[in-house]
């Protein structure tokens, strides 16, 4: 629960408190949980440590990026608001989820 209400802290505090807008802080964020991947293949960073340095990410970035989706024009966003941008995101995750769980079905099946 502590890194999801600090990854929105932090999304906010770079948009907002900063002021430096939602979608400048999406991009920042998307630049930063690359990074981890990158310092694997270059500098060969452990597995766990990227893991954990992409996980602690995930948050602003997805923060960022809803709340520039669901804020008004005149606070940088794109207007559509909270309640429709987290009904797409939920159908979203649920559709992903099926996809994952049949895949899952179709491997386990095809390989007894």
């Amino acid at each position: 629960m502590a890194t999801f209400a600090l990854g929105t802290a932090v999304g906010d505090l770079t948009a907002a408190t900063l002021g430096w807008g939602y979608l400048p802080s999406a991009l920042l964020f998307a630049v930063l949980i690359a990074l981890p991947a990158l310092a694997h293949r270059l500098f060969a960073l452990p597995p766990v440590l990227g893991f954990w340095w992409a996980y602690v990410l995930t948050r602003p970035l997805g923060a960022s990026f809803a709340d520039w989706a669901g804020v008004g024009a005149e606070r940088g966003g794109l207007g559509l608001g909270t309640g429709p941008v987290s009904l797409v995101l939920t159908v979203v995750i649920v559709a992903v989820v099926l996809w994952l769980t049949a895949a899952d079905r179709r491997a386990t099946r095809s390989s007894s």
